[in-house]
């Protein structure tokens, strides 16, 4: 009986059928990144705002008042301000509602004192925003007293994303990777639309993480398609490159919030092309490997044909049975991960990769919304230096091998950041450059873990094992919004001296990890016990790999 690798190769391993179905599913990549790195413009801080007071704006109204007068002559000036207050959270403790109030010099109907000895109060009234688009932040008032609820949209984002990698995963390993798919983007669209028209913050936040839970219901399973429907030999190319198309979406992302000027706008236009995906009904076959370990041979088989079909390949008709060869194990615990020392040892320096590239990545990419500059410029070229790093790993990894790029990726991030941090900012190109240097090395290091994660697990524990590792992923993103934030209320650089510490740290660790280049996958606990004198043996000779599961 044939397994599904030899029927593969007679249909075609990446003939015309796989390349149409990679490529609509690559697009899956860029609607992913929109809802991934989204927050940076639908959260974009105001350019200025104060308090608002609803008798001055009346006031304001009669005298013909700008915003700009009615913010000077309403709230304390920067040089009336002591340390431990803001003058963007307090006014003058004052009541406007007066029709006595001169429009030339209205404060000196209250008092003859200096204003240094006016009392303040906090805002009761809401807030006046000067800005010239539309964000969360003027829509829910997250200033202030509430500014950490704008760390808590990003964080219950990262929340769903935890939740979908466990249920959906589940899912699509249950119900199949095609309906699951499916499901997902209509998940997202639809919340996607009601985040859009959320009332108040608190149905924002629900929603936001629903589309959380489904956005991953749909990267993770167009992921898992490309890969399984397509020969060895393209697995590691097909994996890098539909990361490439998230990269895409990346820079397409400033254009569209330069062009819409509101939240809703820009949420509408990141949402509604997931409603296209269910398209892919009549277009995307499901997994014939999956449908193998479901036993459903002859739905697989006959999937195959039309893939030789479409590739122009002819599949001999003795054909009518397909094994898989690859077995999981059906109930995997994390005690087989940590029980042995190798394995512990691995885990846990791989669940601390997965923690700080999330944590890094999205802390840098959020960092672009608070430091000022030309923000769709700058978000468009950090976004742009991300498709070199896709290339140097292509060009390192079957050359050096997986664990010095690793390495040094992380530690050329850490370095990067520490110097960003004491660079002055009158030297802003070089502080740029610097930066995005910084998010170069974390993006290729982020794109590394991966593939070093599946090379080390064993076959029997290779689908839970890298599940369970990058889930530190989603939890590093749950912190970074407020260890971003609340850290650059305090010193706008000190995130990066964090960031920069534990990118260095996890590139010291990851020197630790045994070289995967030229070795086979293990398929035991035992086999990567004996890993090391494995590598020895094997005098650095190339041997076949296989980098995908199933």
């Amino acid at each position: 009986m044939p397994s599904f690798d030899e029927v593969l190769k007679e249909a075609g391993e990446f003939g015309r059928y796989q390349k149409r179905v990679f490529f609509l599913l690559c697009q899956t990549g860029i609607t992913f990144s929109f809802l991934f790195v989204g927050v940076v413009f639908l959260g974009h801080a105001p350019e200025h705002y104060w308090c608002r007071i609803p008798g001055a704006a009346e006031l304001s109204e009669r005298c013909g008042w700008t915003l700009e007068e009615e913010q000077n002559y309403t709230v304390p000036a920067p040089n009336l301000v002591n340390r431990f207050s803001s003058g963007q959270c307090e006014r003058f403790d004052i009541e406007w509602n007066n029709t006595s109030v001169s429009c030339a010099n209205p404060l000196s109907h209250f008092t003859n004192r200096s204003l240094g000895n006016v009392a303040l109060t906090p805002c009761q009234d809401g807030w006046v925003y000067k800005q010239s688009h539309s964000t969360i932040i003027s829509e829910y008032n997250l200033v202030c007293a509430n500014a950490w609820m704008l760390d808590l949209t990003q964080a219950v984002l990262n929340l769903g994303f935890l939740t979908g990698a466990f249920t959906l995963g589940y899912a699509a390993d249950r119900y199949g990777r095609i309906r699951i798919y499916l499901y997902s983007c209509l998940g997202v669209g639809l919340c996607g639309l009601v985040v859009a028209f959320a009332p108040n913050v608190y149905v924002f936040l629900i929603f936001r993480f629903l589309q959380g839970v489904f956005g991953k219901g749909t990267w993770m399973t167009a992921y898992v398609i490309v890969t399984e429907i397509v020969g060895s030999d393209q697995r590691r190319i097909v994996g890098i490159v539909i990361q490439m198309f998230f990269t895409l979406g990346i820079m397409i992302l400033p254009g569209i919030a330069y062009l819409v000027p509101t939240w809703q706008g820009i949420q509408l236009a990141v949402t509604l092309p997931s409603f296209l995906f269910l398209l892919y009904y009549w277009a995307v076959p499901e997994s014939p490997r999956w449908l193998l370990t479901r036993k459903k041979g002859e739905k697989a088989l006959n999937i195959m044909h039309t893939i030789a079909k479409h590739n122009g390949k002819y599949l001999s008709p003795y054909y009518s049975e397909i094994t898989v060869t690859d077995e999981e194990v059906s109930n995997p615990s994390f005690l087989d991960l940590v029980r042995t020392p190798h394995m512990r040892k691995y885990t846990l320096i791989l669940m601390y990769a997965w923690f700080t590239s999330a944590l890094i990545y999205q802390g840098l990419v959020m960092r672009l919304g608070i430091i000022g500059g030309n923000l769709y410029l700058d978000f468009f070229i950090s976004g742009a230096v991300e498709l070199p790093a896709a290339l140097l790993i292509l060009l390192t990894i079957d050359r050096i091998g997986r664990r010095l790029p690793f390495a040094i990726s992380n530690i050329v991030a850490g370095v990067a950041c520490l110097i960003t941090a004491f660079l002055p900012e009158d030297i802003l190109w070089l502080k740029t450059t610097v930066a995005t240097l910084g998010r170069l090395g974390i993006t290729m290091a982020f794109e590394i873990v991966y593939l070093v994660n599946s090379e080390l697990y064993p076959t029997i524990l290779r689908n839970f094992g890298v599940s369970l590792c990058s889930s530190l992923c989603d939890i590093g993103g749950i912190i970074a919004p407020f260890l971003l934030f609340r850290l650059a209320a305090i010193w706008m650089e000190l995130p990066l001296i964090i960031f920069s510490i534990l990118a260095v740290i996890c590139g010291i660790l990851v020197l630790f990890l045994p070289e995967t280049k030229g070795i086979s996958l293990p398929e035991t606990v035992e086999d990567v016990e004996q890993l090391s004198s494995l590598q020895s043996k094997s005098g650095g000779k190339k041997k076949h790999q296989d980098t995908s599961y199933i």
